[in-house]
């Protein structure tokens, strides 16, 4: 069999740190995973890299809930990439979709060559698994030099889209990387492989570990619920500040 790559999907740099440790020929990092990753900190990018010198793909996503961005979010994402590439990440993973969910081939070309001019390389992340037309998708990021793309084969857990990622691959014929994840486990791992051919994967594996600092006071919660919609996300009502505001004392 032939070597494959091991890539570690990341929320920090500790995660970074244990991925090296590990083993792991590559990772990816992210903030927030719990949302499917964000735009990693810089500070996390620097001290991953500062601590294990491996190969680190940075994610350039600004908000959870879809990747049909707001022009705010989107300079946001165009600086954050600039940030990441200044501070040493080896490439950018990012997806930018339309309303209708069809590539967003301006915005990805944008980034693309950010990157490319920096000498790094970039991934279309599984953005590509809710396009209606996965082909003409793959298409397009060939011809914009896309170096890879990570997909659960359009299924909520790659076990069950491995024909569909040995299709990708076998289109792709080595004109575009085939990278998949979501859902790979010790258990899985030599199936998947075997069934859709890759010569890499993409896996998180975490450990819960105990915090102790909050015990002083079990009713105090900071976060929200499990399991939010994928498809919303939240912000400011400013019709309803604009009449809080209208209402101050002058």
């Amino acid at each position: 069999m032939s070597s494959v790559i091991l890539e570690v999907c990341c929320g920090s740099a500790d995660d970074v740190i244990q991925a090296h440790k590990a083993g792991a020929h590559r990772v990816e990092l992210n903030s927030n995973l719990f949302h499917g990753g964000l735009t990693p900190t810089i500070g996390e990018l620097v001290v991953a890299k500062r601590e294990t010198g491996m190969k680190i793909m940075t994610m350039v996503r600004p908000r959870e809930g879809g990747f049909c961005y707001t022009d705010a979010e989107f300079a946001t994402a165009i600086e954050d990439a600039k940030q990441l590439l200044a501070n040493g990440t080896d490439g950018l993973v990012f997806g930018f979709l339309h309303q209708d969910g069809t590539l967003d081939k301006e915005r990805t070309r944008i980034l693309a060559e950010l990157a490319q001019e920096a000498g790094k390389e970039t991934v279309f992340h599984r953005a590509i698994d809710v396009v209606p037309d996965w082909k003409e998708v793959l298409d397009v990021l060939i011809e914009l030099g896309i170096t890879r793309v990570l997909t659960s084969g359009q299924e909520p857990d790659v076990s069950l889209g491995t024909d569909t990622v040995r299709e990708m691959i076998q289109y792709a014929a080595g004109r575009i990387q085939i990278l998949p994840g979501a859902g790979i486990t010790a258990r899985n791992m030599d199936r998947i492989i075997s069934e859709t051919g890759c010569d890499q994967i993409h896996l998180a594996a975490h450990k819960t570990l105990s915090d102790t600092s909050v015990n002083n006071n079990r009713a105090i919660y900071y976060g929200g619920a499990l399991y939010p919609p994928e498809d919303r996300f939240n912000v400011i009502d400013s019709d309803y500040i604009g009449g809080m505001v209208g209402r101050l004392p002058g």
